[in-house]
């Protein structure tokens, strides 16, 4: 068998609704077809037939499942490797796991790229039925040096294969100017609990009481949205803080464009997309230490960090920063130049190199 790689199939969702592991699918498959390599898209999140099934709630699992199902032993057979978006709870069950029985039904290996801060409360609940499924896997990648620990406490072996930033969208034009009469801050999360986004309006508050002019973005959608309006308009701040809902990828560009600083509250983290494409727009970031993000950004240097649900230590970091021209430009600068290892160019030998390490190991076999 010839171990050059030819034809894949990539299992994961897509847009809509957008998001970090739909995005690094569709950039992904792209990048790779732009190296002459055939990918056959297996999508987890395909739009309900019919679409009032959505509205179905448990119904709609099946209706979206056993044509995923399907899909994949039909694609599975015609591949030379399966390269399988992976994430935590119900999705790993239903989405994930037939996907690796499949391909070891039918001898095709597989890469597990896991994603997702939450891996090691899921592992600790459901490593008894995860590590059956892992172990019939050619490889473990992880996006961060953290994900990579949580797994080999339960002795998983893992790879870490950074996320893949589009240089060229999230790219800042020049020297960043701070904004210092009317600071425009960001926020770019889901609005759900892990991402805490409420601490981050909480914190706005604060700054908003020294910089009048200060004015918030928050990108995202999400359950807390409501909830999180009616903070704002409570704290006297709903004027300051404008809610866009969930932007397209070129939409989230221009954001960052007019964006002065980052805010990223997050609970729990891996390593998310919205920090590196910030960097790659030069806005200096002020974040929780959650999870993968202290692998991924140095405190003082490339961002600036605090504890998980410290509101005044976020605030005061948010204000040190406005009162500092030169360390607002340091975390500018070198988050650029971080975030530089994280193109394709430097990507794609790690993926090629994992791809054609099972091919080979599958010729093996066959020999």
């Amino acid at each position: 068998m010839d171990a050059s790689v030819q034809h894949i199939a990539l299992v994961g969702p897509l847009a809509p609704p957008f998001g970090g592991m739909a995005n690094q699918t569709l950039q992904l498959s792209r990048l790779l077809e732009s190296e002459q390599v055939r990918v056959t898209l297996v999508r987890t999140n395909s739009p309900y037939k019919p679409t009032w099934i959505g509205r179905i709630k448990g119904v709609r699992a099946l209706f979206r499942l056993i044509p995923y199902l399907i899909h994949t032993w039909k694609t599975v057979r015609k591949v030379q490797l399966v390269h399988l978006m992976a994430n935590s709870g119900w999705s790993w069950h239903l989405f994930s796991a037939p996907v690796i029985w499949i391909a070891h039904w039918q001898k095709v290996p597989v890469v597990v790229n896991y994603r997702g801060g939450e891996a090691k409360d899921f592992f600790t609940k459901a490593i008894g039925w995860v590590k059956p499924s892992l172990q019939r896997v050619g490889k473990i990648a992880v996006p961060s040096g953290f994900l990579q620990q949580v797994f080999a406490e339960f002795d998983l072996p893992a790879t870490v294969v950074p996320n893949i930033i589009d240089l060229e969208r999230f790219a800042v034009s020049g020297q960043r100017r701070l904004n210092r009469s009317s600071p425009h801050f960001i926020v770019c999360r889901n609005l759900e609990p892990i991402y805490d986004v409420a601490t981050a309006i909480e914190a706005f508050s604060l700054i908003a009481a020294q910089h009048d002019q200060a004015r918030l973005t928050i990108a995202g959608e999400g359950p807390e949205r409501s909830r999180l309006e009616q903070q704002a308009r409570s704290l006297n701040i709903a004027e300051k803080v404008t809610f866009t809902g969930r932007l397209k990828p070129a939409q989230m560009a221009e954001l960052y464009q007019s964006a002065d600083v980052m805010l990223n509250t997050s609970r729990v983290d891996n390593m998310p997309n919205a920090l590196l494409e910030a960097m790659s727009s030069g806005v200096p970031i002020i974040s929780t230490d959650a999870g993968g993000i202290p692998y991924m950004v140095e405190d003082g240097v490339t961002a600036l960090l605090s504890p998980i649900g410290d509101t005044r230590a976020l605030a005061e970091s948010a204000l040190r920063l406005l009162e500092q021209e030169d360390l607002y430009q340091q975390l500018s600068e070198q988050g650029v130049k971080e975030v530089s290892r994280y193109r394709w160019e430097s990507v794609k030998p790690l993926w090629m190199g994992i791809y054609t390490e099972l091919l080979h190991n599958r010729s093996a076999k066959v020999k």
